[in-house]
């Protein structure tokens, strides 16, 4: 299988004994490219600086929401500088999170948007972070704009109507670990109807590892769980499926890929 991981955070601690031999695992195991996503202005310029040590390494800067209440002064400055890094393929991850409200609502929605209009600004896809915000986060999509080139909806988990709305404003809709769990009815149903040039699969590493790995790290090379039982559910083989997800990959983020 042709893979990608299209969110991870290989720059988190929990690597920091093991990052070169974890990168290697996931390239045996068919991952191609892995896109790091940064929560800060600390991790983004991680991201973009692991991004030009690894082959097949690309990143995202931004402000995550739990981060918001911190963002310093001149924040966008800094992450327009870092996007013009060409292994910055994305800003993000950016949105709202009302399920652990680290950051002020109003704050969360602030930098949410400024965000947002540097993405439309730069024409560079977004990606959303989105848990317990459904409406809040929608709102903000229409209200806003969404830049042209669209963006992800990182680790899905809303309704299959979001979703349409979503994929109609450009988005393409990201499926993580959870697909894997035996209770993930919504997910799964979601994961199955969705067009196929519309999915994209990724870990979140060191979060939510697959059923197979629950408890454990997450790691890049957990991706091919989420992508065999995505395939499961449509009915199709394991490497068709790998090869579309990774198509789209490409397209959002504007990268060639080896074996496509």
């Amino acid at each position: 299988m042709i893979l990608v991981d299209t969110h991870a955070h290989l720059d988190a601690g929990d690597f920091d004994r093991d990052r070169e031999e974890v990168v290697g695992r996931a390239a045996r195991g068919g991952v191609a490219v892995i896109v790091n996503a940064s929560f800060d202005l600390e991790s983004s310029h991680r991201s973009a600086a692991m991004a030009g040590r690894y082959g097949g390494l690309y990143a995202l800067v931004g402000i995550h929401p739990h981060d918001a209440g911190e963002a310093p002064p001149g924040y966008l400055e800094e992450l327009r500088r870092l996007a013009s890094n060409p292994a910055v393929v994305a800003l993000g991850e950016m949105g709202l999170d009302y399920y652990r409200d680290l950051s002020p609502r109003p704050v969360q929605q602030r930098v949410f948007r400024e965000q947002l209009a540097l993405a439309r600004e730069l024409d560079m896809p977004a990606v959303i972070h989105d848990r317990d915000a459904h409406g809040d986060v929608m709102n903000i999509l229409r209200q806003d704009g969404v830049p042209r080139r669209g963006g992800i909806m990182h680790c899905f988990s809303g309704s299959w109507e979001m979703a349409r709305e979503c994929m109609k404003r450009g988005f393409y809709i990201s499926i993580a670990g959870p697909v894997t769990y035996p209770n993930a009815a919504r997910l799964k149903d979601i994961a199955a109807r969705l067009p196929l040039d519309r999915i994209l699969v990724e870990t979140d590493c060191p979060y939510l590892a697959p059923q197979a790995h629950r408890g454990k790290r997450n790691e890049p090379a957990y991706v091919r769980y989420v992508a065999e039982e995505i395939a499961r559910l449509r009915g199709m083989h394991p490497e068709e499926f790998a090869q579309a997800a990774s198509a789209n990959a490409a397209r959002v983020f504007g990268i060639r890929i080896p074996g496509l």
